[in-house]
């Protein structure tokens, strides 16, 4: 016991709040911050996703215009996901689909699908050793489909400025399910801007398109917030399994890292957006491209899992 304090919040901690006002009322985020400069905030109501991540004060995520919104107000039609995506630091995107709207085996499928709109069934934090523990259960499990359970823990660090996110996905039913993921991390200002130096030491990128490719000997700069600005996206590949990304803002010396297994997770998009207000550079590592369903089915880069097995992913974001 510290007999300089009174109660523990005062070194670090976690609190549960309600939101009130606007499409974001009602939902439950828990505030955590690890005396060391991190204070993230987790959404109950949206997967377990994180919303707002500050280091020392200073904002690291992207926050759409359309701020916090509930899981009521999700449109599951096209592109209308859009119209409920918060961004944040972590949006995670999955599992029937990842990426463009399409049909696949009849049935049809929206953009970057349901997960990060599905409230936990349950989450609960603990304080452990040197560490402040989130852990979250999210089913997405339907009558005459898929039946899958995703048992997240977001790890806190109170010793140095780290966050893991350990993710566990369940097949829950009595056939293989396709399962794709993304996790969408959403780089934004102050720590974004034109002066921030992107580091992806792939061995091999791959723009998307056309318009990608016109640009793509510039796919690690950042340009200032530019109208009418049409979004970029570039795959990166790693040889040897480590796969890794930063952006560090020499103004301020802030660096973000994000580590994970590139064997597991064996895509990794970055996504570059330099718009006016919708100005966001997305890192973002999953086990397949946003490319949707149909066409990863296509290529044969589907990834199942078989019924009471699991697939295991987990990605370390480290501040400094």
């Amino acid at each position: 016991m510290n007999p300089y304090i009174g109660h523990a919040s005062q070194l670090f901690g976690v609190e549960e709040h309600r939101l009130v006002g606007g499409k974001g009322d009602g939902m439950r985020i828990f505030e955590i911050h690890n005396g060391k400069g991190i204070d993230l905030t987790v959404c109950a109501d949206r997967c377990a996703d994180i919303s707002r991540l500050r280091f020392k004060g200073q904002n690291l995520s992207y926050m759409t215009a359309c701020g916090y919104v509930a899981p009521a107000y999700y449109d599951s039609i096209g592109a209308n996901w859009l119209n409920s995506f918060t961004a944040g630091f972590l949006t995670t995107c999955g599992f029937q689909n990842v990426g463009i709207p399409n049909e696949d085996e009849g049935e049809e499928l929206s953009l970057h699908g349901s997960i990060g709109n599905t409230p936990c069934e349950h989450i609960y934090y603990r304080e452990e050793g040197d560490e402040l523990n989130i852990y979250a259960t999210v089913k997405d499990e339907t009558i005459f489909g898929r039946k899958l359970v995703l048992e997240r823990k977001i790890s806190v660090s109170t010793k140095e400025n780290v966050i893991v996110i350990t993710d566990k996905i369940l097949n829950t039913g009595d056939k293989d399910e396709q399962v794709g993921i993304l996790y969408h991390m959403n780089m934004g200002y102050p720590l974004l801007d034109e002066d921030s130096i992107i580091t992806i030491p792939s061995t091999q990128v791959i723009a998307r398109n056309a318009h990608a490719q016109e640009d793509i000997e510039n796919w690690m700069k950042v340009e200032k917030p530019t109208p009418h600005y049409e979004e970029r996206c570039y795959y990166h590949y790693f040889k040897d399994g480590n796969g890794y990304a930063s952006i560090e803002q020499p103004k301020s010396g802030m660096k973000l890292e994000i580590s994970y297994d590139a064997k597991t997770l064996d895509h990794f998009v970055q996504w570059k957006m330099m718009g006016v207000r919708d100005y966001v550079m997305g890192l973002e590592c999953g086990n397949t491209l946003p490319e949707g369903r149909a066409e990863m089915r296509r290529r044969g880069q589907l990834k199942f899992v078989k019924p009471g097995e699991s697939l295991d992913y987990k990605v370390t974001i480290r501040l400094s």
